[in-house]
Protein backbone atom coordinates (compact mmCIF):
# COMPACT_ATOMS: atom_id res chain seq x y z
CA UNK A 1 0.00 0.00 0.00
CA UNK A 2 1.13 3.37 -0.48
CA UNK A 3 0.58 4.70 2.72
CA UNK A 4 2.13 3.88 5.82
CA UNK A 5 1.42 4.75 9.89
CA UNK A 6 4.62 6.10 10.92
CA UNK A 7 3.94 5.65 14.43
CA UNK A 8 2.24 2.72 16.96
CA UNK A 9 -1.56 2.51 16.46
CA UNK A 10 -2.11 3.70 20.35
CA UNK A 11 0.18 6.24 20.66
CA UNK A 12 -1.10 9.71 21.50
CA UNK A 13 0.24 11.36 18.28
CA UNK A 14 -0.07 9.35 14.86
CA UNK A 15 1.57 10.09 11.79
CA UNK A 16 -0.18 8.25 8.57
CA UNK A 17 2.14 9.37 5.01
CA UNK A 18 0.57 9.05 1.55
CA UNK A 19 1.99 8.87 -1.69
CA UNK A 20 1.29 7.82 -4.94
CA UNK A 21 2.23 4.45 -6.64
CA UNK A 22 5.69 4.27 -7.92
CA UNK A 23 5.46 1.88 -10.49
CA UNK A 24 9.05 2.79 -12.57
CA UNK A 25 11.73 3.60 -10.47
CA UNK A 26 14.69 5.52 -12.28
CA UNK A 27 16.77 2.76 -13.12
CA UNK A 28 14.00 0.97 -14.61
CA UNK A 29 13.24 4.49 -16.77
CA UNK A 30 16.58 4.39 -18.06
CA UNK A 31 16.31 0.39 -19.29
CA UNK A 32 13.15 1.18 -20.87
CA UNK A 33 14.78 4.33 -22.82
CA UNK A 34 17.48 2.35 -23.82
CA UNK A 35 15.25 -0.55 -24.93
CA UNK A 36 13.08 2.02 -27.17
CA UNK A 37 16.27 3.39 -28.18
CA UNK A 38 18.03 0.07 -29.28
CA UNK A 39 14.43 -0.85 -31.07
CA UNK A 40 14.07 2.09 -32.89
CA UNK A 41 17.71 1.97 -34.09
CA UNK A 42 17.47 -1.16 -35.56
CA UNK A 43 15.37 -0.59 -38.55
CA UNK A 44 17.78 2.58 -39.16
CA UNK A 45 21.01 0.18 -39.44
CA UNK A 46 20.36 -0.86 -42.53
CA UNK A 47 20.52 2.63 -43.76
CA UNK A 48 23.73 3.52 -42.96
CA UNK A 49 25.63 5.02 -45.85
CA UNK A 50 22.39 5.50 -46.94
CA UNK A 51 21.42 9.57 -47.92
CA UNK A 52 18.14 8.25 -46.32
CA UNK A 53 19.37 8.22 -43.02
CA UNK A 54 20.01 11.82 -42.90
CA UNK A 55 16.05 12.32 -43.12
CA UNK A 56 15.06 9.92 -40.94
CA UNK A 57 17.46 10.26 -38.06
CA UNK A 58 16.07 13.39 -36.86
CA UNK A 59 12.19 12.05 -36.42
CA UNK A 60 13.90 8.80 -34.59
CA UNK A 61 15.89 10.66 -31.98
CA UNK A 62 12.76 12.79 -31.62
CA UNK A 63 10.69 9.68 -30.83
CA UNK A 64 13.49 8.80 -28.37
CA UNK A 65 13.65 11.84 -26.72
CA UNK A 66 9.23 12.17 -26.70
CA UNK A 67 9.63 8.84 -24.48
CA UNK A 68 12.03 10.35 -22.09
CA UNK A 69 10.35 13.35 -21.86
CA UNK A 70 7.02 11.58 -21.03
CA UNK A 71 8.52 9.60 -18.74
CA UNK A 72 10.29 12.63 -17.03
CA UNK A 73 6.92 14.47 -16.79
CA UNK A 74 5.20 11.72 -15.53
CA UNK A 75 7.78 10.93 -12.93
CA UNK A 76 7.31 14.89 -11.93
CA UNK A 77 4.07 14.43 -11.10
CA UNK A 78 3.64 11.85 -9.08
CA UNK A 79 5.95 13.82 -6.49
CA UNK A 80 3.28 13.93 -4.24
CA UNK A 81 2.83 13.38 -0.61
CA UNK A 82 0.38 14.07 2.31
CA UNK A 83 1.10 13.46 5.91
CA UNK A 84 -2.01 13.51 8.44
CA UNK A 85 -0.78 13.83 12.00
CA UNK A 86 -3.53 12.96 14.50
CA UNK A 87 -2.74 14.30 18.03
CA UNK A 88 -4.89 13.41 21.28
CA UNK A 89 -6.80 16.79 20.37
CA UNK A 90 -6.18 17.77 16.59
CA UNK A 91 -5.45 16.52 13.38
CA UNK A 92 -3.13 18.10 10.67
CA UNK A 93 -2.82 17.35 7.08
CA UNK A 94 -0.06 18.74 4.94
CA UNK A 95 -0.58 17.91 1.03
CA UNK A 96 3.30 18.77 -0.59
CA UNK A 97 2.84 19.42 -4.44
CA UNK A 98 4.99 18.67 -7.14
CA UNK A 99 5.98 22.20 -7.37
CA UNK A 100 6.06 21.88 -3.50
CA UNK A 101 3.85 24.20 -2.63
CA UNK A 102 2.03 22.87 0.81
CA UNK A 103 -1.46 22.77 1.36
CA UNK A 104 -2.87 22.68 5.04
CA UNK A 105 -5.81 21.65 7.06
CA UNK A 106 -5.90 21.88 10.72
CA UNK A 107 -9.24 20.60 13.04
CA UNK A 108 -10.46 19.50 16.63
CA UNK A 109 -9.89 15.59 16.44
CA UNK A 110 -13.19 15.80 18.26
CA UNK A 111 -14.69 17.37 15.52
CA UNK A 112 -12.88 15.68 12.43
CA UNK A 113 -15.55 13.14 9.84
CA UNK A 114 -13.62 11.02 6.99
CA UNK A 115 -16.71 10.78 4.55
CA UNK A 116 -16.72 8.28 1.43
CA UNK A 117 -18.27 9.31 -1.67
CA UNK A 118 -19.10 6.03 -3.21
CA UNK A 119 -20.33 7.33 -6.99
CA UNK A 120 -20.38 11.46 -6.20
CA UNK A 121 -16.97 12.10 -6.26
CA UNK A 122 -14.56 12.52 -9.30
CA UNK A 123 -12.92 9.04 -8.47
CA UNK A 124 -14.75 6.38 -7.07
CA UNK A 125 -14.90 5.87 -3.27
CA UNK A 126 -13.62 9.26 -2.94
CA UNK A 127 -12.14 9.95 0.62
CA UNK A 128 -12.35 13.35 2.29
CA UNK A 129 -11.79 14.89 6.16
CA UNK A 130 -14.34 17.36 7.25
CA UNK A 131 -14.02 19.33 9.78
CA UNK A 132 -14.05 23.33 10.89
CA UNK A 133 -16.65 24.22 8.05
CA UNK A 134 -13.82 22.83 5.34
CA UNK A 135 -13.77 19.68 3.59
CA UNK A 136 -10.56 18.45 1.97
CA UNK A 137 -9.91 15.11 0.00
CA UNK A 138 -6.73 12.53 1.36
CA UNK A 139 -5.41 10.14 -0.73
CA UNK A 140 -7.38 10.80 -4.24
CA UNK A 141 -4.46 9.59 -6.34
CA UNK A 142 -4.42 6.28 -4.43
CA UNK A 143 -6.46 3.39 -6.31
CA UNK A 144 -10.21 2.32 -5.77
CA UNK A 145 -9.18 -0.59 -3.42
CA UNK A 146 -6.12 1.52 -1.63
CA UNK A 147 -9.15 4.21 -0.56
CA UNK A 148 -11.12 1.74 0.56
CA UNK A 149 -8.77 0.65 3.07
CA UNK A 150 -7.95 4.29 4.00
CA UNK A 151 -11.20 4.85 4.72
CA UNK A 152 -11.48 1.77 7.14
CA UNK A 153 -8.16 2.97 8.78
CA UNK A 154 -8.86 6.37 9.24
CA UNK A 155 -11.91 5.99 10.65
CA UNK A 156 -10.77 3.20 12.80
CA UNK A 157 -7.86 5.76 14.10
CA UNK A 158 -10.39 8.80 14.82
CA UNK A 159 -12.96 6.31 16.95
CA UNK A 160 -9.44 5.85 18.87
Amino acid sequence: MPYEWTSAPHAKRQTLRLWPYQSLPARGMAAFVLATFTLISIPVLSMLGSVILWGILPFTLAAVWGVYFALQRNHAARLIEEFLTLSEDAAHLERINPKGDRQEWDCERYWTQVIKYDDEGPVPHYVTLRGRGREVEIGAFLSEEERIALYDDLSRALAR
